[in-house]
């Protein structure tokens, strides 16, 4: 099965060349690789176009920042795949570990699955309490309103049969779209597997660039959606 790589980036200079080898090595037998510039103004736009333009299959250029949502729609517009993966530009998830993603689909056993920062074996950087006390609450929030008993709803590293991600109305423009996908897969009674996956989480120092105020979206999402399909 051909699998989808949509890579939403916003001012990623340092990290995309590295980001792009490795999905190209990842241990699948068909893929193609979707980059989506989000309106960077770091350099990143001028380094895609001398550097990468050629090494993936297909480039989306946003005119202007508009979030992690509106990137992923624009990416979805133009994926050929069976399978897409949403793969984050910040290197904080293994693309070697993509086989964990997409097996449970390709051996037919689910429709969409999340790579859980939680459990499992393998490695998991140690820092940002708070930020993990949120995902939990969020979590939880969450699994109430889709019925849903995952351990990491805010993971951004998922994979979806691409007929049921192109069904779902994606209505939230920035990292809203976690709850919302989430709630929606949920209220549909998609089959929704959870797999370890290593996790290499960026400070802010050095990157980060989810805030407090995405976590009161996220709230706001949970309901919104919880209520309102």
């Amino acid at each position: 099965m051909k699998v989808s790589v949509i890579i939403p980036c916003y001012n990623e200079m340092e990290l995309l060349v590295q980001l792009v080898s490795l999905v190209k090595q990842s241990p699948l037998d068909e893929k193609e690789i979707i980059l989506v510039d989000d309106g960077s103004n770091d350099g990143t736009r001028e380094m895609i176009k001398a550097r990468l333009e050629k090494e993936v299959d297909k480039v989306v250029y946003h005119d202007r920042n508009m979030g992690k949502g509106v990137a992923i729609k624009s990416g979805l517009q133009h994926v050929s795949g069976d399978i897409v993966i949403i793969q984050d530009a910040d290197l904080e998830y293994d693309p070697m570990e993509y086989p964990k993603l997409v097996n449970p689909i390709i051996e037919g056993k689910a429709d969409v699955v999340f790579g859980s920062r939680f459990i499992g074996e393998g490695p998991h950087r140690v820092h940002l309490f708070w930020h993990y006390v949120g995902n939990r609450i969020l979590t939880l929030l969450s699994n109430m309103f889709s019925n849903l008993n995952l351990t990491d709803m805010e993971t951004c590293f998922k994979a979806f049969r691409t007929d049921i991600i192109k069904s779902i109305p994606i209505k939230e423009n920035r990292f809203g779209i976690e709850p919302e996908v989430t709630i929606k897969v949920g209220k549909r009674k998609c089959r929704v597997y959870e797999i370890g996956v290593s996790y290499y989480g960026r400070s802010y120092a050095e990157g980060k660039k989810i805030t407090w105020k995405d976590g009161l979206r996220a709230v706001y999402s949970i309901v919104k959606y919880g209520i309102l399909g």
